[in-house]
Parts: C-alpha cells; structure tokens; sequence
C-alpha cells in the first residue's frame, strides 16, 4: 500500500500476512449479520422459483434480520461464523497481504506500479486466495443459508460436521464446489477493492488533502467498498447461488446465472445489493483501518526489538 514515508521501516511480508488476516478477522465478526442478510436475499428468489410461491419472506437488509431473529434467534446472525474467521484467516491473509509483494514482482522490485501492474497484482492473489480457502467459503455460504426446520433439524450441525458432510456426499470437489465463479469474483474484488482503496488514498497524499492516518483510509477504504459492490455483486449472486445448490440443481455456474437471468431477470444479480453495500462498506472501512494500525504497530515492534538501544 501507499503512503510509507522513506524513513519508515516498510512492514515486512510477514507483518502484512498477518495483519492483513487478522484485520480481516475483526472486519468480519462486527459485519458478519450484514453478511448473512446478503445471503438470504441472494438465495430468496431461487428457493421462491423452486416452490413456485410468490410469498417474499425477506424484505430488505434489516427486515431480513429482523425475520430471521424473531423466527430462528439471534445467532442465526452468525451462522458460519466460525468457517468465515477461517475464511478471512487463510483467505485474507494471501489475497490482501500479499499484495504490494505481488506489485513488486510484477514490477521487478520497483515501488513505482501503474494501474495495470495494481490491476494484475490484486486479480492474481485474489486466485491464490481462492485456491486456498474455497472450503472455508463453501461451508460460511452454506451455513449462513440453512434455516432452521420445523422439526429443529439443520443441514449441518457444526463446522468439522460441515465439511465431513460435505466430502462424504458431495466427495472432496464439492468443498471446492463454486472455484471458478469464486475466483472471477474475488479477482474482479480485489481488483475493485485494494486497486481502487491503493489509488484513492494515493491520491489523497499526493494532493495533501489529509495526512496519512484515519480519516484518510476510512475515506479510501469507503470508496473501495462502493466501487466494489458495484462490479462485484452480479458475480457474488452467482457463486452465492452456486455454492448453495443441491447436486444437479445447476450444470455449472454459467448454467446459473442463465438460469437466474431467464427466470428472475436481470434484476437478480442485484439482489442483496443494500446489504452487500452496508456489508463491504463498512466491512472495508473496519478492515483497512485495523490493517493499517495493525501494520504500524507491529512495524514499531519489530523496529524496538531490532534496535533496543
């Protein structure tokens, strides 16, 4: 990221792994309801298609929290919760903190990135990220989607019953269930989401209008969020719905979104878009404002440990 001032000792790749994960972590347990929102709006249109009802059971972001509290309790909120920390654990720490690393090698060690060189950085360790946490994703999506029966019966009964159960119905692809959708949209995330917060906050320094520190990067990390909802969301309906699907009920993720287009409009790729907004708006701002203290505090640690006197 921008804004180190040559007399600053850089975070090394470690310091930005780990904070970047643990920032990430943090982002998600105050946003994870906004999440869950999203998901069940996302999934409403597909299970009203399937039932053949016209029956709306989620109206909006805090309607659907609403809902699901009064009719499954307060911690249907953070179903998933545990696999999402997972998640945000191995996939943060790649997508997001090996990013200004990823800048670097593509421009052989020079700190001096244009746009594409930020362009191809965050589209290849956003795939990276993919590769490695796909199962933690497929098993957040899949739990905050369950709703409780009747009967008290859910789909999964704990995160290690998730993947067991996963694996052994669906064989071990199927905790890689949704890869391909996942990676296009955690490229073109990531792309939207560390380019557009890396640009706008350079910008900012270059014109002086704030100095490196907190309004600046809650400001940045805003209008990464915006801009990221904007282009990511018809994707992240798709992998959503995806993900979520019983065996057979899509032949593939372009299969999907066809099916989603012919039957529900485009209108649906949309759907989920207030609390996808309210969720990376504010998911951003708490992520890059953590990451950045984060990234300093740990700096200055390892400044005091390597010169003690």
């Amino acid at each position: 990221m921008v804004g180190i001032k040559p007399t600053d000792l850089p975070p090394t790749a470690a310091v930005k792994i780990f904070g970047a994960g643990t920032a990430a972590c943090f982002a998600d347990l105050v946003t994870f309801p906004l999440d869950t929102a999203k998901v069940r709006l996302q999934i409403q249109g597909e299970s009203t298609a399937a039932s053949g009802s016209a029956v709306v059971k989620y109206r909006g972001v805090f309607g659907t929290i609403a809902t699901m509290v009064h009719t499954e309790g307060a911690r249907s909120l953070y179903n998933g919760l545990v696999a999402g920390l997972q998640r945000q654990m191995s996939f943060a720490s790649v997508r997001i903190g090996l990013y200004d690393s990823m800048k670097q090698f593509y421009t052989r060690g020079s700190e001096n990135a244009n746009i594409v060189t930020r362009l191809m950085a965050g589209c290849t360790t956003g795939a990276m990220a993919v590769v490695f946490a796909q199962p933690t994703d497929v098993v957040k999506v899949r739990f905050q989607a369950q709703v409780r029966q009747s009967d008290g019966l859910k789909r999964y009964n704990g995160t290690m019953d998730a993947y067991r159960t996963i694996a052994r119905d669906e064989g071990v692809r199927g905790l890689w269930k949704g890869c391909m959708p996942n990676i296009t949209r955690n490229a073109i995330v990531n792309c939207a989401e560390l380019v557009t917060y890396d640009v706008i906050k350079e910008l900012i320094l270059k014109y002086d209008l704030m100095t490196d520190n907190l309004p600046c990067h809650f400001t940045a990390a805003f209008g990464a969020g915006f801009c990221t909802t904007i282009v990511a969301s018809p994707v992240d309906v798709v992998k959503t719905r995806f993900m979520n699907s019983t065996t057979g009920q899509y032949s593939s993720a372009l299969n999907c979104a066809l099916t989603m287009l012919t039957k529900e409009g485009p209108t649906a790729f949309y759907k989920g878009f207030v609390p996808s907004f309210l969720r990376l708006g504010s998911w951003n701002i708490v992520m890059f404002v953590s990451y950045e203290q984060i990234k300093r505090g740990l700096t200055r640690m390892q400044s005091s440990w390597e010169s003690p006197f």
